[in-house]
């Protein structure tokens, strides 16, 4: 989530409710957050110098607006541009397209065809998960369980194939949406 704030707060200034109302606003739709964690992630950011605050408010809330730093801008290019960890491919892949905008045209495209590669493995990967299913011997009883075990993974798999080939178009055309149809 911290980069995620860092994006937003790379695209403007915000307050801690600016960004909650910009995760329900749209960010929700890849990567959801509460206050609390949206409030936990901007004091990480802060000690770790990432971000600051831009101003107080005046009156009795005090409202704090913060920016992100030069070494968060860093850190930021630093993790859109670096390897995509974690388990899920769309909880690795789709917060760095949102901010894909943000970075360097020369960027871009290396940012994608990682992309792409996660794309290519995590489907091959589920590709040898059903070669392992169908050499199984199923004990009686448990035709049924396995059949819809393996709906699950051929929609795995569907699903897979298509982020392979949708991230490999648009890296293809550089990256920019315009060429996409």
């Amino acid at each position: 989530m911290a980069y995620v704030i860092l994006g937003l707060l790379l695209l403007a200034p915000q307050s801690q409710y600016d960004l909650v109302k910009n995760f329900e606003a749209g960010v929700a739709l890849l990567y959801s957050a509460s206050a609390g964690s949206i409030r936990r992630a901007l004091d990480v950011l802060l000690d770790k110098g990432w971000i600051e605050v831009a101003s107080v408010e005046p009156g009795g809330r005090g409202r704090k607006v913060y920016r992100t730093t030069e070494a968060g801008r860093t850190e930021f290019e630093r993790w859109m541009t670096g390897d995509l960890g974690g388990p899920d491919l769309e909880a690795a892949a789709l917060p760095r397209l949102f901010f894909l905008g943000l970075l360097a045209d020369t960027d871009r495209e290396p940012v994608l065809r990682r992309i792409q590669q996660r794309a290519e493995a995590d489907l091959a990967a589920l590709e040898a998960q059903r070669k392992r299913l169908d050499a199984l011997e199923l004990p009686d009883g448990f035709a049924d369980v396995v059949a819809y075990q393996r709906a699950t993974l051929e929609y795995g798999i569907a699903m897979g194939r298509h982020a392979r080939e949708w991230f490999t178009d648009l890296a293809n055309h550089g990256g920019a949406p315009g060429a996409r149809s």
